[in-house]
């Protein structure tokens, strides 16, 4: 997991062989997307807003399961 800096995400995981993105909140949920490409995964490292770039990318387009 990486630390990143945003006013909605805390840290990001990303493995590429089973394409599971790992997100941690700043309130402490944590959820794993399912079959992300590694594209997205890039997008969102780089991304201004990387809230902004979760909710328009992300969140609705990939199934996922909370994990904490």
């Amino acid at each position: 997991m990486i630390h990143v800096r945003s006013s909605n995400l805390n840290e990001v995981g990303y493995d590429s062989t089973s394409q599971i993105l790992t997100i941690r909140f700043n309130n402490g949920t944590v959820y794993e997307y399912y079959h992300v490409p590694e594209q997205v995964y890039n997008g969102l490292m780089f991304a201004g807003s990387k809230g902004s770039y979760h909710h328009r990318n992300i969140r609705g387009h990939y199934s996922y399961r909370r994990i904490r």
